[in-house]
């Protein structure tokens, strides 16, 4: 159990994307159709993809619509965020509870040192770590209490 706690290590590899120029439609049914919540905007190049911005559900939700706009006519890049925060592989855990602390965010797109997608991180991904974490401790400290106990009755 010496794993390294990094954002490599963690990620989730398979990261459901999208490409700038698709449909926002057809990328609100492959939301629906991975049940994620997010998708990693892309750009395909020779040497793997590139993260060109993120869409949410709630980007769908504000700038389209609670605007009441027609999404027939729009593609993802009309929608997404554009500046995307991203975690290198190597960084720590605290690194990506900073990086989300610090831009209010709950997904990080995990990329390479060559800048490419790896995988992505989400707060639910820590919580749940932490939590296992949490209870491994406990754990522990409920052995030492019976270690102890029957040590010195």
């Amino acid at each position: 159990m010496n794993d390294p706690l990094n954002a490599g290590a963690i990620c989730n590899r398979i990261v459901t994307c999208a490409e700038r120029r698709m449909p926002l439609v057809q990328a609100a049914r492959l939301m629906r159709d991975h049940h994620v919540g997010s998708l990693v905007v892309v750009d395909e190049t020779s040497s793997g993809r590139l993260v060109a911005g993120m869409l949410t559900d709630r980007d769908i939700v504000t700038a389209v619509v609670a605007k009441d706009v027609d999404p027939a006519g729009l593609v993802v890049e009309d929608v997404m965020s554009r500046e995307v925060a991203t975690a290198l592989e190597a960084d720590s855990v605290l690194d990506l509870l900073g990086t989300m602390r610090r831009k209010g965010l709950r997904r990080l797109p995990v990329v390479t040192p060559a800048g490419l997608l790896a995988g992505l991180v989400t707060l639910d991904d820590l919580l749940a770590l932490m939590a296992e974490q949490l209870r491994t401790m406990a754990l522990a400290i409920e052995a030492g209490q019976r270690r102890e106990a029957k040590a010195r009755p």
